[in-house]
């Protein structure tokens, strides 16, 4: 593949103008879109106010600031992004959007153009599947803020080549972050497949009565020294972010199943205010998993059949509950 010039990213939200302004301070041009100009006007202002925040403390000089800013282009027109050597998709975590995003891009882009994908959980073998170009799709997974936290997870679909993979860490490592590399495509991948039971053991916890969720979060912090304890973290990002997304059932129910992590207790818990609706939206998320597996063909029996049996027993599971 040649140089990487010009950057793509889909969504103009948190996740995505952040992503943006990492590939422009790299020295590439950014074409940011997103579906409505609100949307779009919001992130490029969110660059801005991010920048000028580092001229005030003095790591960015004023006209550092105006050049990144001069790189970043901001359309609602997808076709704008044919002209783009890699993109990045930072939508909402749905698969369905996901997929149709996927294959618009494979639609209007280059044959040698990488699509990677910003999902925190779900399938990267899905996803491509949308697509007719599944070995330069790839997991791209940028941390919360994106221009200061150091991890970017690189993640292999089922059908991802060796080459993608490469490239895409090597722009991740560019662009200043330090990579890892998740080799299967498995729920969660390594930071939510790790951090995920240590809160579904929180929770238990304080369910049990075993401490208030203030003594267990100063445990943590004093304990094994975290910066953040578990309920602080959750409430920090917003439980639906880990709402146990479409495709994989969610990287909790995966673990009940595989690794077997105890199952999340009831969401009757004061001060989680938002576990209830991280609870309905699970049971919602089944559904929809059951049914994508039920119609992907995604040329590899053994796996759909994994997904499909995994599914049909967590919805089981969780009716039952």
């Amino acid at each position: 593949m040649s140089e990487i010039k010009t950057i793509g990213v889909v969504g103009a939200g948190t996740m995505g103008n952040g992503i943006a302004q990492l590939a422009a301070q790299m020295g590439a041009n950014v074409i940011m879109r997103d579906i409505k100009d609100d949307f779009v006007q919001r992130g490029l202002k969110a660059i801005d106010k991010f920048l000028s925040k580092g001229v005030e403390r003095g790591k960015v000089t004023p006209e550092q600031k105006a050049a990144v800013l001069g790189r970043v282009i901001g359309t609602t027109d997808m076709g704008e992004l044919a002209k783009c050597d890699f993109i990045i998709e930072a939508v909402i975590e749905d698969l369905d959007l996901k997929k149709q995003v996927f294959s618009e891009l494979d639609s209007i882009c280059k044959p040698e153009t990488i699509l990677a994908t910003n999902t925190s959980s779900m399938s990267i073998t899905l996803i491509a599947a949308a697509t007719k170009r599944q070995d330069k799709v790839v997991g791209m997974h940028f941390f919360n803020p994106v221009p200061l936290m150091r991890l970017v997870e690189i993640i292999h679909g089922y059908n991802t080549s060796d080459e993608t993979v490469k490239i895409t860490t090597e722009l991740a490592q560019k662009m200043g972050k330090e990579t890892v590399e998740v080799k299967v495509d498995s729920p969660g991948f390594i930071v939510n497949r790790l951090m995920i039971p240590h809160m579904i053991e929180a929770v238990k916890l304080l369910e049990e009565g075993v401490a208030t969720r203030e003594d267990i979060d100063k445990a943590l912090k004093l304990g094994l020294n975290y910066p953040m304890g578990p309920f602080e973290l959750m409430d920090f990002t917003g439980m639906p972010w880990m709402a146990f997304s479409d495709t994989h059932l969610g990287a909790v129910e995966h673990l009940v199943q595989v690794a077997g992590v105890a199952r999340p207790v009831s969401p009757a818990l004061t001060g989680l205010p938002r576990l209830a609706e991280t609870w309905l939206v699970l049971y919602e998320t089944l559904h929809d998993v059951l049914a994508c597996a039920k119609s992907q063909d995604m040329g590899h029996p053994e796996r759909l059949a994994f997904i499909r049996n995994l599914a049909s027993s967590a919805l089981a599971s969780v009716e039952q509950d």
